[in-house]
């Protein structure tokens, strides 16, 4: 029995390797070539209804049955759940996995993630003005979680898929035109997290189908 693990090279695909890799999960890679429009394929789209990845297929779910799980942050607390690893059992403990888990859902990733679209738009005026807006609100961010991580190990307290969520975006710093020198304690914490085995395993799993 393993986890099938339908996904692409992106962020949020590796947040879903790297938690699979450190909860010691056996699991497979089905990819989902999103550049030529696979995500859209009608098989996909019945374990996917976004069309979005990465999805989840689980052979020994709940009470030993099938499940698909979409949505990256929905996949890691079912993993969380799954296996009792990077999610806390009592609710003082869990709710700030949860606050940092939602935090990156809904805005570290959709807003790096902007920068990423305009810095290709040919029209230098569209460029100019969305990349301002967004590059703004990434920085911003980043120094959220800078000071966030001026008070604490990990992002919840202790080692959480909310770190794992973070993680996946904050590997694009590059892209996000974001030096990690600015943000002292975020650069403490993203070289700390690639000093594990289970994360430096998640990122080096092939999730694209490139030769």
């Amino acid at each position: 029995m393993s986890i099938e693990l339908h996904t692409w090279d992106t962020p949020n695909g590796r947040k879903i390797s790297v938690a699979l890799e450190e909860m010691g999960l056996p699991y497979s890679v089905k990819t989902v070539n999103i550049t030529k429009g696979e995500q859209h394929a009608a098989d996909f789209l019945r374990i996917s209804p976004n069309n979005r990845i990465p999805t989840i297929v689980d052979s020994d779910g709940p009470e030993g049955a099938p499940i698909s799980v979409f949505e990256s942050g929905a996949i890691l607390l079912y993993l969380g759940e799954k296996t009792g690893q990077f999610l806390p059992a009592t609710l003082r403990e869990r709710v700030p996995v949860l606050e940092w888990l939602m935090w990156q859902m809904g805005g570290f990733g959709p807003m790096p993630g902007q920068v990423h679209h305009f810095r290709a738009v040919e029209a230098e005026a569209d460029r100019r003005y969305g990349l301002e807006r967004y590059s703004n609100e990434t920085r911003r961010l980043y120094r959220v979680l800078d000071t966030r991580l001026s008070q604490v190990e990990y992002v919840a307290g202790a080692l959480s898929v909310a770190d794992f969520a973070i993680l996946g975006w904050a590997w694009r710093h590059e892209r996000h035109q974001v030096s990690l020198d600015e943000f002292p304690n975020v650069k403490r914490w993203y070289d700390a997290l690639f000093e594990r085995p289970g994360v430096q395993r998640g990122f080096a799993v092939k999730l694209d189908d490139k030769p």
